[in-house]
């Protein structure tokens, strides 16, 4: 019975590994931290423009996000709260496991110790040796004895061991109780947060809904826009493609057709680093939140209104850098209507764009670093918003940002 209880305990302790629970509550703590900060870089923002002439469809976008955010750190917060579910649940088996262990262990030490007082002198070990119808028997006796004396030693180590793990294990169980209690009441407040959200989404919405098509045409007419500043962008790409070929000695059979860099030795170790840093690349600003997703997609004030967009747009603080993402080169700082400026920078096959820039702080021709500010994300007067749009192509092919930009 105790063999079949001491397995159960090493199988409890392999399924339920604490090093592997720690790990992943660290990241789930990680990821609260993260949203918790994007909640109130979202709330200074609205804060900082509330005096500003913002359109109704941008408070709706706004809101929306926030709305989103907050779920999600519901969402991260339930998931913390289960995880010390699982622990404190666990831990109250081993405790209880560690007190049956505790009593046998006890139980045997005090027999041991009872009879070895009754056998404690030293002449009746001698006879016990004595005693002994050969050498053979005389040496089992001797070893039998030493054996006893380690087996008894070894028991009251157990002992004074489990009663430490036992302690241990009762002081986590406090602890994770009282993390369990924060977060449970954090969560509650943040559920009463949630629901105001949702009072003032409600009200916006409905604002819209009485002005609809006037709103639909206004969203319309902003995807042109954007439609004309990729082609502008675009055209550039394969304005640089074809400088780049003709400089390596390649031959364009059409003006504006090329769409594949002629890589030197050089261009292709840059283009093979860009690619194994996939997924790990740094955000083209110090902080800051996607408000607007690659692809076609739902708008999301009027969800039966699909746009598409060529990048992501990232809201960030007013005055924040734009910075470059990988090392390379600048092949271009253009002005476009409706974009202000634009910055792009190639590395290897690979170009990355960044517009609705001002104060920029390089030139043309220029090598720059992974990480190094190019200038500051343009701050619309009127709305008060920092908004940058940021695109990577692999030569003339559009390329998912969020796919390539950690944790994007």
């Amino acid at each position: 019975m105790r063999f079949l209880q001491v397995i159960y305990f090493l199988g409890l302790l392999l399924f339920y590994s604490p090093s592997f629970s720690q790990s992943t509550q660290k990241q789930l703590e990680e990821e609260r931290q993260r949203l918790r900060e994007e909640i109130a870089q979202m709330k200074q923002l609205r804060a900082d423009n509330k005096l500003k002439e913002r359109s109704i469809l941008d408070e709706v976008e706004t809101i929306n996000s926030q709305i989103n955010t907050r779920k999600n750190l519901i969402k991260i917060t339930n998931q913390q709260a289960n995880l010390l579910n699982r622990e404190i649940s666990a831990n109250l088996k081993k405790i209880k496991i560690y007190r049956k262990e505790l009593t046998v262990l006890k139980e045997d030490y005090a027999k041991m110790v009872s009879k070895s007082y009754k056998s404690k002198s030293h002449q009746s070990r001698i006879m016990f040796l004595l005693s002994s119808s050969n050498f053979t028997q005389a040496y089992k006796r001797l070893q039998y004895m030493k054996q006893y004396n380690e087996h008894r030693k070894e028991q009251a180590d157990r002992i004074e061991s489990n009663t430490k793990e036992l302690q241990g294990l009762n002081t986590d169980l406090s602890k994770q109780k009282t993390e369990k209690e924060v977060l449970i009441e954090e969560n509650r407040g943040e559920q009463e947060k949630l629901k105001g959200e949702k009072r003032e989404q409600q009200v916006l919405m409905a604002s819209i809904r009485k002005k609809q098509g006037v709103y639909t045409k206004q969203i319309k007419k902003k995807q042109q826009q954007a439609n004309a500043i990729d082609k502008a962008i675009e055209k550039l790409i394969r304005e640089a493609i074809a400088r780049a070929n003709k400089k390596a000695g390649k031959k364009v059979a059409k003006k504006g057709s090329a769409t594949t860099f002629a890589l030197t030795a050089e261009a292709k170790i840059l283009a093979d680093n860009f690619t194994a840093n996939k997924g790990k690349l740094p955000w083209p600003v110090g902080t800051g939140r996607v408000t607007k997703r690659f692809g076609r997609q739902p708008h999301p004030t009027l969800p039966n209104i699909q746009i598409n967009s060529s990048g992501v747009e990232i809201e960030t603080r007013a005055g924040e850098k734009a910075r470059t993402i990988f090392e390379g080169e600048v092949i271009a700082i253009q002005k476009l209507r409706g974009a202000s400026r634009l910055i792009q920078i190639r590395h290897g096959n690979y170009i990355t764009t960044y517009y609705n820039i001002e104060n920029i702080t390089v030139k043309e021709g220029e090598k720059v670093a992974t990480k190094q500010a190019i200038g500051q994300v343009r701050t619309n007067p009127t709305t008060g918003r920092a908004i940058m749009k940021f695109l990577i192509y692999q030569n003339a092919k559009r390329l998912n940002p969020q796919s390539w930009v950690y944790k994007m």
